[in-house]
């Protein structure tokens, strides 16, 4: 399915920011995946297991909200003159905290993981396809830390979480102790 601008543009992103996550999980041992630079900080493979855990959630929103529009006939396509998403808000002060919906478990087999990872991104261009099928700006959720974000937003969210995360991989892996094998 060919994708509007905007919406091409936030797949583009999405998809660059995952191919680096898992380029820097790919051949980590189990041992590397399950390490942690300390008891309060996530291993790579819990890392992991957080991103599938929210990409899910984003997933299952976008079903939620767009079966609402539909039902509502508000289905209409994609508007022709929206040729940008509004800009994601910036953070709130502070640091954040998962909620426990998203919260990983330890000791996941890191190759079932990536696997999911893979495949939960599959079924995510489902979902893209369904952001490019409608209007997001009016099709809106509460976040609990960002507040109300249109559906578009919420990719962007992904997207952005995902750059943070990548972050974090890097720390844990470039910690002293990291194990080399």
């Amino acid at each position: 399915m060919s994708l509007p601008r905007p919406v091409e543009a936030l797949w583009t992103e999405l998809q660059s920011v995952r191919a680096e996550i898992l380029g820097e999980a790919d051949g980590l041992s189990q041992g590397q995946a399950d390490w942690k630079p300390s008891e309060k900080d996530w291993s790579v493979g819990e890392v992991v297991h957080h991103l599938i855990l929210a990409e899910v959630a984003t997933g299952k929103l976008t079903t939620k909200l767009t079966r609402q529009a539909e039902a509502a006939g508000a289905a209409g396509g994609f508007p022709g003159d929206l040729t940008a998403f509004r800009p994601f808000p910036a953070p709130p002060a502070g640091a954040a905290q998962a909620p426990e919906v998203v919260w990983p478990e330890l000791g996941k087999p890191i190759a079932e993981l990536l696997a999911t990872m893979r495949a939960t991104r599959e079924r995510s261009r489902q979902s893209i396809e369904k952001l490019a099928s409608l209007d997001p700006r009016p099709l809106k959720f509460e976040h609990f830390r960002f507040g109300a974000l249109d559906l578009a937003q919420w990719w962007q969210l992904q997207a952005h979480h995902d750059e943070i995360h990548l972050v974090q991989i890097r720390e844990i892996k470039s910690a002293p102790g990291f194990p080399r094998a």
